[in-house]
């Protein structure tokens, strides 16, 4: 398992270990690995076998011992990738596709059956229905990320047609639990909705009816652990791990609810100039904003035929109740505003604050 101490990792992990399975975790330090919740992940005796690796050197840079640990096992979960944007482009050359063409090279030794996991945006910036079956269509990549994912993705293609035994998951824009909408990395999403719902940015490029695809954690992670425990049944399948569509509309509509919430003004792509914003505003449109402008633009939806068969369809309804406990539990926490009672700390333009 790499990424096993990540966001998604962690929760894979803690699956597997719960329905039986011994998980060999590539870290680069062996410490502890905490759960969505905070709370350490514990397993049974054995259960879980922390190994020192970096996915950026050949062989992902084992010690001969574990080499020798990690070619008895008899499924590699691939979650380990830098997600972050407005990285330098080396960054994700580097983690995303020479960490993959390693992991590669390890399964492919073995011929040891490889989940990988890569994004449901590799479909780049498009409107209309992106499907399981797709991948390189010409199509242009939104951002350096985007960029990597696809390279990533093809050669894990390229190996399966080699013979390798391969499942993709696809996760959209992986957000908070279902049920509470806890979350224990803010990323993704979160940093741009700071921003705009504190008012640090209040006109932005975008069309009302552009989709994002918001998706709990604990659906991509079940998902990607059932593939895993189940993978002859999803061999060869690529599966898109997607939850609920939110248009801009439906966005803005809700954050109107909140009181203590700005609402940003979202205007035609083709309209806006970032020159024109106030130059309190420009600082945290250039580092933050910006970033996630194609998402703001992009009406595309993601077929889940494939999923849905495997036994994971996304849901049917719920978006806005969904968008409703991610906002819920960042104001709990006092991600998108102080805690009561509290003054307001100084802004940086990425949006933490400086005490």
């Amino acid at each position: 398992m790499t990424g096993a101490s990540g966001f998604l990792g962690a929760e894979v992990t803690a699956r597997l270990t719960a329905a039986g399975h011994s998980v060999l975790a590539v870290l680069h330090h062996n410490g502890d690995l905490v759960r969505n919740n905070g709370r350490r992940l514990t397993a049974a005796p054995g259960a879980l076998t922390r190994i020192t690796g970096d996915i950026t050197r050949p062989g992902l840079g084992l010690s001969d011992e574990d080499r020798r640990l990690a070619a008895t096992a008899d499924r590699i979960v691939h979650c380990a990738a830098v997600t972050d944007f407005g990285l330098r482009p080396g960054r994700y050359e580097r983690v995303n596709v020479d960490g993959t063409r390693h992991v590669l090279g390890v399964a492919l030794a073995a011929r040891t059956p490889l989940v990988h996991v890569s994004t449901a945006y590799v479909c780049g910036e498009r409107d209309g229905i992106a499907y399981e079956d797709e991948l390189d269509l010409g199509q242009r990549p939104a951002n350096d990320y985007e960029k990597s994912k696809l390279a990533a993705e093809t050669l894990v293609r390229k190996a399966a047609a080699d013979g390798l035994p391969v499942t993709v998951v696809r996760p959209s824009v992986v957000t908070g639990a279902t049920r509470t909408g806890r979350v224990r990395d803010l990323k993704t999403i979160y940093p741009v909705l700071r921003v705009l719902t504190r008012g640090l940015v209040r006109t932005v490029p975008g069309r009302q009816d552009a989709v994002l695809d918001l998706v709990p954690v604990d659906r991509v992670a079940d998902l990607v652990a059932d593939a895993a425990i189940r993978f002859p049944d999803a061999e060869g399948r690529t599966l898109h791990a997607v939850g609920h569509e939110l248009t801009l509309r439906d966005m803005s509509d809700v954050l109107a609810e909140y009181p203590s919430l700005q609402v940003p003004r979202f205007v035609p792509p083709s309209a806006f100039s970032a020159q024109g914003l106030p130059g309190r505003e420009r600082p945290y449109y250039d580092r933050v904003v910006s970033l996630y402008a194609p998402y703001f633009r992009r009406r595309v939806h993601f077929d889940a035929t494939h999923a849905g068969a495997f036994g994971h369809p996304p849901p049917a309804t719920g978006a806005r109740s969904y968008l409703r406990r991610l906002l819920d539990h960042c104001l709990a926490t006092g991600y998108l505003g102080p805690p009561p009672g509290k003054e307001p700390s100084a802004a940086r333009p990425d949006g933490s604050t400086q005490r």
